[in-house]
Parts: C-alpha cells; sequence; structure tokens
C-alpha cells in the first residue's frame, strides 16, 4: 500500500443505527418562544405569568343578615303566650322580619327592604333575648325604647363556689320571703332581676346593674338582708345627692 494513499476513516467508523423512537421536532411558534433578556439571561416571559389571580370578592349587600335565637324548652310556652306582643314591635316599629323555627327550636330576626337602620336587627335580638332570659315583655320592651339598658348575666359560682344544699339557701337568700329581698334590690337600684337556677340576669343602666350585683354578692357571700338593704340605701342617697 503505497503511504501517500489517503485513508478514509469513514470506512472504520461503526454504521449509524436509526432510532426508531426518536420523537419529531416541535416546531415553536411564537407563543412559545423564550424572551430572554441579553444582559441577564433570565426568561421575561416567566415572571409575566408568577402573579397570581386576584380572587373576586363576595358582596354580602344583596343578601340579608339573619339572626337566631335559640329558646329553651321551658320558655316555649311563654313565648307562644306573648308572640303577638313580641311580633309588633319588630315588624311594625323595627321593620324587620321575625318568625319562629318550630324544626330548630329558634327565632329567626333578618332584615327587611323597609329596614331603614342596621341597628334594628340588633335591638331586636336584645328584646328577643330578654324575654327568653325571662324578663316580662313590658320589661324588655324598654332595651328598644332607651339606649343606655344593658343585660348582664352571671352565675353564683363566679362569686362563691357553693353546691347542694348551701347553693339553694343561697338562692333563697336572694329570693327573700315571697321575693321581698329581690323587689327591694329591684325597687332601690331601679334595675329588674331574674333568679333563673344558679344563673342571675340582671337588666338596667350599667351603674345600676353594679350596684344590684354587689349587692346579690353580698347576699351569696353570707351578709345578713338588713346590712345589704343599709348599705345599699346609703350608697344610692349618695349617688343622687352628687347628681
Amino acid at each position: 500500500m503505497d503511504s501517500n494513499e489517503n485513508i478514509d476513516v469513514a470506512e472504520f467508523l461503526p454504521a449509524p443505527t436509526k432510532n426508531k423512537n426518536k420523537s419529531k421536532k416541535r416546531v415553536l411558534s411564537e407563543e412559545d418562544k423564550m424572551d430572554v433578556d441579553e444582559n441577564t439571561g433570565i426568561d421575561r416571559s416567566a415572571k409575566k405569568n408568577t402573579s397570581k389571580p386576584k380572587r373576586q370578592k363576595v358582596s354580602n349587600s344583596g343578601k340579608s343578615q339573619v339572626q337566631k335565637i335559640r329558646v329553651p324548652p321551658n320558655r316555649y310556652t311563654p313565648l307562644k303566650e306573648n308572640w303577638l306582643k313580641i311580633f309588633t314591635p319588630i315588624v311594625e316599629h323595627l321593620k324587620l322580619q321575625v318568625r319562629f323555627n318550630m324544626k330548630y327550636n329558634q327565632v329567626e330576626i333578618r332584615e327587611s327592604p323597609e329596614t331603614t337602620d342596621i341597628a334594628n336587627l340588633q335591638k331586636a335580638v336584645d328584646f328577643v333575648r330578654a324575654f327568653i332570659c325571662g324578663f316580662e315583655v313590658d320589661d324588655a320592651l324598654s332595651l328598644l325604647r332607651l339606649e343606655d339598658l344593658f343585660i348582664e348575666t352571671f352565675e353564683i359560682k363566679d362569686v362563691k363556689t357553693l353546691k347542694g344544699d348551701h347553693q339553694s339557701r343561697a338562692i333563697g337568700r336572694l329570693a327573700g320571703k315571697g321575693g321581698r329581698t329581690k323587689f327591694t334590690i329591684e325597687n332601690t337600684t331601679k334595675t329588674r332581676i331574674v333568679i333563673a337556677d344558679s344563673k342571675i340576669h340582671v337588666l338596667g343602666s350599667y351603674q345600676n346593674i353594679q350596684l344590684a350585683r354587689r349587692a346579690i354578692s353580698n347576699l351569696i357571700l353570707g351578709s345578713p338582708p338588713s346590712k345589704v338593704y343599709g348599705n345599699l340605701r346609703s350608697v344610692v342617697s349618695r349617688i343622687s345627692e352628687r347628681l
């Protein structure tokens, strides 16, 4: 063989194999092409799609608010007997809609197209809750007429932990013979008091509720009623002199 003869290198290389599974080349469209920044090398199109879609806020302006007040079994009969007295001021004066749901045993109050003030809804709820707590309808109506009246609820165990006969005697001291002690505290402090087992509900202004609660707490702790009356009257007389 002549040393000057050129050797074909391709003869010594393995023959190329055809790949049957070779995928076809994808033709990139204008949308698929990357918009690369020449200085940073970052894909600009990626930045455009990183922002999260904003959630649309659902407006509740079209839906009327509904308040639900559960009625315990012991208040079914009084509610039925006084339903007309409860229904009339809520519908005629507050311009709200009210119904008693027999399935869930609850009073439902909601706005109506004629409702002028949204605060009337809360007033109606307080009025119904006051009646369910045990107050008379006429006393509960004062929550609709006056702005500075509230209801405070507390239990005997919040003042002193009593059980059995000790708790029963404390409840007896609060009520008094024929309810005389309770009536005296109500008339002196210008409040209304409901004693429902171990729970005590007081309806009145903030200052008067504090006076009544102090007198009730002293009776629970064992102070004689005569001493509680004297302290209560002296405090009330001092307050009236300041006014």
